[in-house]
């Protein structure tokens, strides 16, 4: 019996945006811009097709079917493959996530003072003696501890804030897009960026313009895309989600990408590639803010208003914008420090794992493993808050280890949904993929796009030189996964999976 009532349950617009506020990003665009121009909007298109279309619908058809499972791709994996990989690629799927936590945080105080001052200013803060980093660390800690408190009080705190983050990480794109046509029409329809035949598919960008360089673009496009499988985490806790969780994926697919292909296109009315992003001063750590100065000035000068009210619109704008990364930060924040651990926790076999590891408070939260989480992601922005050039090193690597283990478990989850299908003994309310044919040859095609885009991202560096980044990028995956299947192997030799296992929750269920 489920213990959730109906009206808590989180229903299709909120799931909706919860996918919004964790997933996705209104800066890909910008960026997208930055680095391709209008030659962006194909990539994004034919990622869109090769990845994020095929991919969605499977896991669509993995929620639907598994939608009794507490334990998100875990059991997804589980159900399709057996226990062993699936403790291994979700395993590597949540270190990878563990890794994001560090960062995520780091990147929300800039927006917070960006959203404050229109700048980021956070190399000037200090609490009392310490260096503006080691400040930086500690308001890190207190936010990811007051995230963890709030999200350990239940899953309607999660669905109600993500879904109020939601609604602004939508809003600003919607804000952008009219704004944007504003422009148009009152430029009787003139491109900042002119449209040409060559621009749809040469990057204005001396740095995109090579084979390589055009590559790791399609990389970024890829995994920009990146991240649907997380909601899996929260299916148990849908209304009706046999319904509303493959309408969710389906919906927020379609609507993310027509948004970034709008976003990018718009980015020209107002903007001039070579007049805005070409200097020095443009990187794509501030690109985004720069995009968004540029169109407040130029709406100001459609609408006839001063050169000065042009540059007051244009701080506006950007700090809005600060506040939207803001609550996209907040809302990807709640989700992650508890949908990755959850489906982690409640997916494994539990006598893998301590039983206080494994135990649920009075929510029906994993609150004691989400303390964990918190005390080793502190741990670690301590050490490199603290620690010096060496500290910061030992961030490079991180992040590097991070880049490929975020996407190695698509390839389990692709690998494995030809063996979802081939089981008989599932209820399938939902149904894309009609044929094994079918399923072989978009599971083969959407395998190779992924892997083709991880093994770029490992031999870029090699390219560029960069031999420490490559071996770093490369061992994440490997590393997590040998240390996931030692632990596992260590259970098999020591008998621990000899017994049989206690009824689980979602056993009760069926």
């Amino acid at each position: 019996m489920d213990s959730q009532s109906s009206s808590t349950k989180i229903k299709l617009g909120a799931l909706v945006l919860m996918i919004f506020s964790s997933i996705f990003g209104f800066s890909n665009s910008l960026t997208a811009f930055y680095q391709m121009g209008y030659a962006s909007i194909i990539w994004y298109i034919v990622t869109a097709i090769l990845f994020f279309l095929p991919s969605a619908l499977m896991f669509a058809e993995y929620g639907a079917s598994f939608k009794a499972a507490k334990g998100g791709i875990f059991s997804w994996l589980r159900g399709s493959i057996g226990e062993k990989p699936a403790f291994i690629g979700t395993f590597i799927w949540l270190a990878a996530w563990v890794i994001w936590l560090v960062s995520s945080t780091q990147f929300f105080l800039v927006s917070v003072s960006t959203m404050i001052s229109g700048h980021d200013q956070t190399q000037t803060w200090h609490l009392f003696n310490l260096s503006a980093n080691q400040t930086l660390g500690i308001l890190e800690i207190v936010f990811l501890c007051i995230v963890t408190l709030i999200a350990s009080k239940g899953i309607d705190k999660i669905a109600k804030i993500s879904s109020f983050c939601g609604i602004f990480t939508l809003g600003i794109s919607i804000i952008f897009i009219l704004a944007s046509l504003l422009v148009w029409i009152l430029g009787h329809g003139q491109l900042a960026q002119p449209m040409t035949t060559a621009s749809l598919i040469h990057s204005p960008n001396a740095a995109f313009v090579s084979p390589i360089a055009v590559i790791s673009f399609i990389v970024y496009a890829l995994f920009a895309y990146g991240g649907l499988e997380t909601m899996a985490g929260v299916i148990d806790s849908v209304d009706q989600p046999e319904k509303t969780f493959p309408q969710a994926m389906i919906i927020a697919m379609f609507l993310m990408t027509f948004i970034y292909i709008a976003v990018i296109f718009l980015c020209g009315v107002c903007t001039n590639w070579q007049a805005v992003l070409s200097g020095k001063n443009v990187d794509l750590a501030n690109v985004e803010y720069v995009l968004i100065n540029n169109m407040g000035l130029v709406t100001a000068q459609k609408l006839g208003l001063s050169h000065a009210v042009g540059i007051t619109l244009g701080k506006v704008f950007a700090q809005f914008t600060a506040f939207t990364d803001v609550l996209g930060g907040l809302g990807g924040a709640f989700v992650m420090t508890y949908s990755p651990i959850k489906s982690f926790i409640e997916g494994c076999d539990p006598r893998l794992l301590p039983k206080k590891l494994t135990a649920m408070n009075k929510h029906g939260m994993p609150s004691f493993a989400m303390w964990i989480q918190v005390v080793i992601v502190s741990i670690i922005i301590l050490f490199i808050s603290f620690g010096g050039d060496a500290a910061g090193h030992f961030y490079t690597i991180l992040t590097d280890m991070m880049n490929v283990s975020s996407s190695a478990p698509y390839l389990f989850l692709v690998g494995a949904f030809p063996f979802f299908k081939m089981k008989h003994d599932l209820d399938r309310p939902f149904v894309f993929y009609k044929n094994m044919t079918t399923t072989w040859i978009v599971s083969i095609v959407v395998w190779l796009v992924l892997a083709v885009g991880i093994i770029f991202t490992c031999v870029e560096p090699i390219l560029e030189h960069d031999y420490a980044t490559a071996f770093w990028t490369a061992i994440g995956p490997v590393a997590f996964g040998v240390v996931a299947w030692i632990y596992y192997s260590w259970a098999e030799h020591k008998h621990i999976l000899d017994d049989e296992p206690a009824v689980s929750a979602e056993e009760n269920d069926n």
